[in-house]
């Protein structure tokens, strides 16, 4: 995270959405909920809630309206998706346009999808290298 994105997040009424595809299986979501628990527990300060664009709830509009009417003014939004597909490219930055017409008093702010992320993909590829050697 850079020291500007982890400034946003330090300050008191700021909130982080981690942004998820969704499924019909109620486990699979799990791993987000570990990361939910894992940055809520490092950031005491900070209100961190899981979205989903399809299949469970919340969904990020739902999301976006409960922390705005709990007066958090600053939300970061995390997509947790490997690659830009089409949900990333045209669902999501229209789902986001939406909801800064819907809600102008909040700043959102996207973050990078984790697939796009260098130290990320350098941990997923040190943990194979790691893996595979005997």
């Amino acid at each position: 995270m850079t020291k500007a994105a982890n400034s946003t997040l330090n300050t008191k009424h700021s909130a982080l959405i981690l942004f998820a595809h969704g499924a019909r299986d109620p486990e699979w979501a799990e791993p987000f909920r570990k990361i939910q628990r894992n940055v809520a527990m490092r950031c005491p300060g900070l209100t961190v809630e899981l979205a989903f664009l399809e299949f469970m709830t919340p969904a990020l509009p739902d999301a976006v309206e409960m922390l705005a009417a709990a007066g958090h003014d600053t939300i970061t939004i995390a997509p947790l998706f490997m690659a830009q597909g089409g949900h990333l490219k045209h669902d999501l930055p229209q789902l986001l346009a939406g909801l800064r017409r819907r809600f102008p008093a909040a700043t959102l702010t996207l973050l990078p999808a984790v697939g796009d992320v260098e130290v990320i993909l350098d941990a997923i590829g040190n943990w194979l290298v790691n893996s595979v050697q005997h």
